[in-house]
């Protein structure tokens, strides 16, 4: 796949109205792609989809199994076809193992993990009948790294990536290419939004920075074109992610 034929291909963009998945959203739009606007936020992704020609908002919460099935069912229906789907939806959770909140624990794997992998089951009928298609999971930075306070987050990151990697040995001789792309610290509303037991467990982002500052939304959405178009396995927000063995906190 490449730039060029991305016009008029259809494409399922999670936590769209926000971050990384608006900045996708938009990238994709700019580049021909019919985008499926999927968050929560019913308003803003309907402002969004009078910005973008070609767009569906189309509002579901990620950690409802039947609101994924509609959006996918509304999805198809009114494009009649999908060629892409970006697993951005997500959210953090800080707190040290021992104060674990196990009902806060679910949601966040409901969310990161257990989302993503029903909108995957969804679409890959829908895509081996077409000839194949393009699944993209948002991991994260910290699914390589061993941070205090972030076991939950980066445990469920790590999780999608490895049921990613499976499926994109399983569904290779139908043509549906599963990669993951791992973003590093992002400029959004993500540690805003982060879940934390208490202000003192707080990880401060000045304290991971690493050899960079953080990247723009729009940065990371060009790695993840760069992922449509390449087929890749994983890509990196940075060749120095590439060496995990030197990212142990």
């Amino acid at each position: 796949m490449n730039s060029k034929n991305l016009s008029g291909k259809v494409a399922i963009v999670t936590g769209a109205s926000s971050g990384i998945g608006l900045a996708t959203a938009k990238l994709l739009a700019g580049q021909g792609v019919n985008v499926a606007l999927v968050s929560r936020s019913k308003e803003k992704l309907e402002r969004l989809s009078r910005e973008l020609p070609g767009s569906l908002a189309v509002p579901a919460d990620m950690t409802k199994i039947p609101q994924i099935t509609r959006m996918i069912k509304k999805t198809r229906e009114h494009f009649c076809r999908i060629d892409i789907l970006v697993n951005n939806a997500g959210q953090g959770y800080d707190a040290p193992v021992e104060k674990i909140n196990i009902g806060t624990f679910r949601y966040i794997y409901d969310l990161n993990i257990a989302g993503p992998l029903v909108a995957m089951q969804q679409v890959i009928p829908i895509m081996r009948n077409q000839g194949g298609g393009t699944i993209i999971n948002i991991s994260s930075g910290t699914a390589l790294m061993h941070l205090p306070d972030m076991s939950t987050y980066s445990s469920s990151k790590r999780a999608l990536a490895g049921i990613s990697m499976a499926a994109r040995q399983e569904l290779k001789d139908d043509a549906i290419v599963v990669s993951v792309v791992y973003p590093y610290i992002t400029v959004t509303n993500f540690e805003k939004n982060t879940i934390r037991e208490s202000p003192q467990d707080n990880w401060e982002q000045e304290d991971a920075t690493g050899p960079f500052p953080p990247d723009s939304a729009e940065y990371v959405a060009h790695k993840i074109l760069e992922g449509i178009i390449s087929g890749e396995a994983e890509i990196f927000a940075h060749d120095w992610m590439r060496n995990r063995g030197d990212l142990d906190a």
